[in-house]
C-alpha cells in the first residue's frame, strides 16, 4: 500500500507524540537513578557502623552467639529466595537477567527453593520456570517506599522460617555498574555462620578509644542483627531500583534514537512525495497550456 501525504503526515504526528513520551520517561528515569544511587551511598556509613558494632560484640563473646532461631533448622533442605525485579516494562532484559541468574544459582544449591518475588514481571518469569512461588510484593516507586517493603518481606519470611519451613535465605537483585550497565548478584542472608562471625570479629576499630557494649551483649547483638538484615534488604532493593531505572534510561535512549531516525525517514518521504505531487501538477498545467497553444485556431467566416 503506497503512502499518501495525508498518511505520512499522520505517521509523523504519531511519531512526534511518541517522541515526547519517550523524552519524558527518559527524564524521569534519569531523575530516579540519581535518588536511588544517592540512597545506596547514604547507607554505606550506617552499614559500616552496624558492622563495627557487631565486630565489638563478637570480639567480647565466643562464637556462636546468635539466637537459636538464627541457626538453620535441623532436618530441612528448603531454601528461601527473595528476587527483586520490576512491575513495569520498558526495561530491556532487566527481569530476564536477574531471573535467569536466580534460577541457575538455585539449581546449583542443594534444597528445594521457595521464592518471593518483588515485581510482577520477574514473578511471571520465575513462575514459568517452575519455581515454587511463596508470594508477590509490589515494587516501591520512591525511596520512601523501600522501608515499608523491607518490613513486609521480613515479617512474612520470618513467619515461615520460625515454623521450620526453610533454613537458608538468599537475596537476588541487579546491581548498577558504570555506563548504565548492571549485573545480577546474590547474597546469603541466613544462617549467619561461623565464618561470617569470624570475618566481622576481625574488623579493626577505627580509633584508639576502646568501645564498650551496653545493655547486655545478647540484647545488643540481637538489635544489631536486625539492623544488619534490614540494611542488607534495603540496599538490595535500592540497587535493584537504580539498575531498573538505568536500564529504562538506556532503553529510552535507544528508543529516542530510533524515533529520530524514523522521523527523519518519514519527513524525507513526505517531502519527496509532496514534491512529486507538485511536479505532477505543474506538468499537467504545462501540458494543458501546450495543448491549448498548439490547438488549431477556429477560422472566422468573412
Amino acid at each position: 500500500m503506497s503512502d499518501t501525504t495525508i498518511s505520512l503526515r499522520r505517521k509523523i504526528g504519531n511519531a512526534g507524540d511518541l517522541h515526547s513520551v519517550v523524552r519524558t520517561m527518559k527524564a524521569l528515569a534519569a531523575s530516579n537513578v540519581g535518588q536511588y544511587e544517592q540512597s545506596v551511598r547514604a547507607l554505606a556509613d550506617y552499614y559500616q557502623t552496624v558492622e563495627l558494632g557487631l565486630s565489638v560484640c563478637l570480639r567480647e563473646r565466643e562464637p556462636p552467639v546468635f539466637m537459636r532461631e538464627d541457626r538453620e533448622p535441623v532436618g530441612t533442605d528448603a531454601i528461601a529466595a527473595i528476587v527483586f525485579g520490576s512491575d513495569q516494562g520498558l526495561v530491556g532484559q532487566f527481569n530476564d537477567v536477574v531471573a535467569d541468574y536466580a534460577i541457575q544459582t538455585l539449581a546449583s544449591v542443594p534444597g528445594e527453593p521457595h521464592v518471593w518475588a518483588v515485581g510482577e514481571r520477574v514473578y511471571a518469569r520465575l513462575k514459568d520456570a517452575g519455581l515454587s512461588m511463596m508470594g508477590l510484593f509490589v515494587v516501591p516507586n520512591s525511596v520512601k517506599g523501600i522501608a515499608p517493603l523491607v518490613g513486609q518481606i521480613q515479617i512474612e519470611s520470618e513467619a515461615h522460617r520460625i515454623k521450620g519451613e526453610y533454613g537458608r535465605v538468599y537475596v537476588f537483585h541487579n546491581r548498577p555498574q558504570a555506563r548504565a550497565v548492571y549485573e545480577p548478584v546474590s547474597q546469603r542472608l541466613l544462617p549467619l555462620d561461623a565464618q561470617w562471625q569470624k570475618n566481622l570479629a576481625a574488623i579493626r576499630w577505627p580509633t584508639k578509644n576502646l568501645p564498650e557494649v551496653m545493655c547486655g551483649g545478647t540484647s545488643t547483638v540481637r538489635a544489631l542483627i536486625r539492623e544488619y538484615l534490614f540494611i542488607s534488604l534495603f540496599r538490595a532493593c535500592a540497587e535493584s531500583l537504580a539498575s531498573e531505572n538505568a536500564s529504562r534510561l538506556a532503553a529510552m535512549q535507544r528508543a529516542e534514537k530510533n524515533i529520530d531516525e524514523l522521523l527523519e525517514n518519514l519527513t524525507s518521504r513526505f517531502h519527496q512525495l509532496r514534491q512529486s505531487g507538485i511536479d505532477a501538477e505543474l506538468f499537467d498545467v504545462l501540458s494543458g497550456f501546450e495543448s491549448l497553444a498548439n490547438a488549431p485556431k477556429p477560422r472566422r467566416d468573412e
